[in-house]
């Protein structure tokens, strides 16, 4: 059966409008909290090295959600669709949050936290992927880049929200967003490649440990996660720990809402560029490597500024052009889904995504463990993890194979 009739050639269709807003909502609630975690903590009576531990073990436990529903919505929706998971998430960490107006204490906090996380893990692989298996291997980064973009626009939204709203408010209003996304009640999103694919028993689906073996797909796997990681070092500790740098080495601080605003303008004009770059010289990978070396040198300029300079509007057009540089996450969530089989694809979609955004929850752990047993500043920790993560970035997109325009109607055996 031809399945090509089935699949959009312009960006503009029901399936890039499903995803981009259910990504529009995931990104708001996602950097809501990096934007009220103190004041939140705060009212229930956190302050000193309480609140900055509160804080890291609330992003820990959020992005460990993350990594727990990644596998979960990557699993179901290789097995029962991708427009139901994309849905079921969006319901799951709408409900959460607004559980999460009303908490009164740090353990139901905490566990709201982690349900959000689980929902909010599986929107973004499941609806690259609807997208990517819906459109025209020729045309599908332009609807990856509306995608991204929307993601990047709800962002914005949330450092709006977290300046203008007081923090339960906040919440509200993300928990109302997402429902009101539920009511559009958009029907027949399923693609025909995976109905297609569902049919043939001789294929496992949605096996999250086909992902660890052969070595070369494990291989896969591991680059994709690792090319990702530096998005949220960035966004997940240098932005959101930059009050708490501020203070510790007398710097002068921006205001965090501001810089998470203008991190997240970069992202979406990255995330705009980067796609019409990658679609314009047909090549993913060097369009990645490109904007990854514009990130890593904004952020040893970030050091630079506070060992040097102290100067806050710094930090404000510094929080751009890093936000810019990490703009290539619309390619790497376009490579990721290219380059896994129909059946297995929202898994590893899913998985790489949340596992990479999941790592703050590796990484903050990792952070603390330096200053403790070596006495070292948040400034050296943060430094010496930075190190880690691009480099390990760098060599993975350089041992990546390019992925534009290859035919995604294929299996994992």
């Amino acid at each position: 059966m031809n399945y090509s009739r089935h699949q959009y050639s312009s960006p503009f269709n029901m399936a890039v409008f499903a995803a981009g807003l259910g990504f529009f909502v995931d990104a708001f609630d996602l950097l809501l909290f990096n934007v009220i975690r103190i004041p939140s903590l705060k009212s229930l009576g956190f302050s000193g090295d309480d609140l900055t531990f509160a804080g890291e073990s609330l992003l820990a436990i959020q992005m460990a959600g993350m990594m727990v529903g990644g596998v979960l919505s990557g699993v179901l929706a290789d097995r029962k669709g991708r427009a139901t998971v994309l849905f079921g998430s969006i319901l799951l960490y709408s409900i959460a949050n607004l559980a999460n107006a009303a908490v009164t204490d740090f353990t139901s906090y905490a566990i709201l936290r982690f349900f959000a996380g689980v929902g909010l893990a599986g929107e973004l692989g499941a609806g690259i992927v609807l997208v990517g298996e819906k459109m025209t291997s020729e045309k599908r980064g332009l609807g990856t880049i509306l995608v991204a973009t929307l993601g990047g626009l709800g962002a914005i939204c949330a450092g709006l929200a977290g300046d203008l709203l007081h923090w339960r408010t906040a919440y509200i209003v993300a928990g109302a967003a997402g429902l009101l996304l539920l009511f559009l009640r958009m029907k027949n999103l399923e693609t025909a490649m995976f109905k297609k694919s569902i049919q043939n028993e001789g294929i496992q689906h949605g096996n999250f440990f086909m992902l660890f073996k052969p070595t070369e797909r494990f291989q896969r796997f591991l680059k994709s996660v690792l090319i990702g990681v530096p998005i949220w070092y960035c966004v997940g500790m240098l932005i959101s720990f930059m009050p708490d740098l501020a203070s510790q080495t007398g710097n002068t601080p921006a205001n965090l809402g501001t810089c998470f605003i203008l991190f997240q303008v970069g992202i979406a004009s990255g995330d705009l560029s980067s796609g019409l770059f990658s679609q314009f010289f047909k090549n993913r990978m060097k369009v990645m490597t490109f904007y990854m070396l514009i990130a890593f040198i904004t952020c040893l300029i970030w050091f630079l500024n506070f060992q040097l300079w102290n100067l806050a509007i710094s930090l404000v057009l510094l929080s751009f052009l890093m936000g810019f540089g990490c703009g290539y996450l619309s390619v790497f969530v376009t490579t990721t889904a290219e380059t896994f089989g129909t059946n297995l694809r929202v898994t590893a979609t899913s998985s790489v995504t949340n596992f990479m955004r999941g790592s703050v929850s590796i990484l903050i752990p990792l952070q603390i463990l330096l200053r403790n047993c070596f006495d070292l500043s948040l400034m050296y920790t943060l430094s010496i993890i930075g190190v880690l993560v691009w480099l390990l970035a760098f060599y993975s997109v350089l041992k990546s194979k390019e992925t534009f325009g290859r035919d995604l109607d294929f299996y994992e055996e």
